[in-house]
C-alpha cells in the first residue's frame, strides 16, 4: 500500500525514525522506491545538483514539474513530495495555491513542500486537499537575504522566532516540518514542542526523520556541506567506469563476441 501522510505521523507516534530521500528522475525514483524509501522529495536542489545552476533560485516551475513527473513514473509506494521553487508562491497566495495544485495534478506528487514561515499559504493548500510539508531554518531560496549558507537560530531572539514559526505552521495543518542547519539544542526543543514529525538536514539527531540530497549522499558531489555523510563514492565509480570503457574501446576488446549479435 502506498505510504500516506498518516503513515508519516504514525512514525512519530511510534517513535520510529525514518529517512527522506531526494530524487530527480525516473530510474532514481524507481530504485529508491524499491529500496523501501518512505518519503521521496523532488527538491528544488534539482537546480544546483542536476541542472548546473549556481543555487536553487533559478530553477523554474516548469522544470520542477518536468522532473516531478519523471520521478512519479518510478514511484509506487513512497510518499512523493514536490517542491515549490523560488517565485512560484512569493507574489501571492493564489500563485502558491495554483502552483502547489499543479505539482499534484500535473506532476504526480502527493504532497507539496515550500520554504519559509508562510502559514497562510500552508493553510490555504491544506484546506484545498493538498498535504503540505514545511521547511524552516536555513531556507536556501533566501540565500541572498541570509548572505550565504548560515546556521539559523543561534541567538535567543532568532531561536524564539524559529520555534514560534514552527508552531504556527503546525497550527495550520502541515504534516511534517524540515529543519535545516539549526543548532542541536533548538532542534530538540522544536521537535519536543510539536505534535508533527520533524525532518532534519544539518540539524542534529533529535529530529524524527533525516534527509540528505542524493548527490551528496552518494558521493557525486565531492565538496558537500559539513553535515553530509557520503554512503558511496559514485564520482570515482563513474570516472573509473568511463576510463575502463575508453581503454577497452581503444584496445579493441569491446565489443567482443559475447556483446555482439551473430
Amino acid at each position: 500500500m502506498p505510504i500516506t501522510v498518516r503513515d508519516i505521523q504514525g512514525f512519530r507516534e511510534r517513535g520510529e525514525r525514518f529517512a527522506m530521500f531526494t530524487a530527480y528522475d525516473w530510474p532514481t525514483g524507481r530504485l529508491l522506491d524499491e529500496a523501501g524509501a518512505p518519503v521521496i522529495l523532488v527538491g528544488d536542489t534539482l537546480a544546483d545538483n542536476v541542472l548546473g545552476y549556481p543555487t536553487t533560485v533559478p530553477v523554474t516551475m516548469e522544470e520542477m514539474l518536468h522532473h516531478t513527473r519523471a520521478v512519479a513514473r518510478g514511484v509506487k509506494e513512497a510518499l512523493l513530495v514536490g517542491d515549490l521553487p523560488f517565485g512560484a508562491y512569493h507574489a501571492s497566495i493564489e500563485d502558491g495555491i495554483r502552483n502547489g495544485c499543479r505539482l499534484i495534478k500535473e506532476g504526480g506528487a502527493r504532497a507539496v513542500k515550500f520554504e519559509g514561515p508562510w502559514p497562510e499559504l500552508a493553510g490555504a493548500l491544506v484546506a484545498r486537499g493538498a498535504p503540505v510539508m514545511g521547511h524552516l531554518g536555513l531556507t536556501p531560496q533566501s540565500i541572498h537575504a541570509f548572505g550565504g549558507y548560515r546556521v539559523q537560530g543561534r541567538t535567543p531572539d532568532a531561536a524564539a522566532r524559529l520555534l514560534e514559526d514552527a508552531r504556527r505552521m503546525e497550527d495550520v495543518g502541515v504534516f511534517a516540518l524540515v529543519l535545516e542547519c539549526v543548532p542541536i539544542a533548538l532542534t530538540k526543543e522544536i521537535t519536543a514542542s510539536l505534535g508533527i514529525p520533524t525532518i532534519g538536514i544539518g540539524a542534529g539527531p533529535h529530529c524524527n526523520g533525516q534527509v540528505l540530497v542524493l548527490t551528496d549522499m552518494l558521493g557525486v558531489n565531492e565538496r558537500p556541506p559539513k553535515f553530509v555523510k557520503a554512503y558511496a563514492n559514485l564520482a570515482e565509480e563513474i570516472r573509473g567506469a568511463a576510463r575502463r570503457f575508453q581503454d577497452e574501446v581503444k584496445a579493441g576488446v569491446f565489443p567482443d563476441e559475447a556483446h555482439s549479435y551473430g
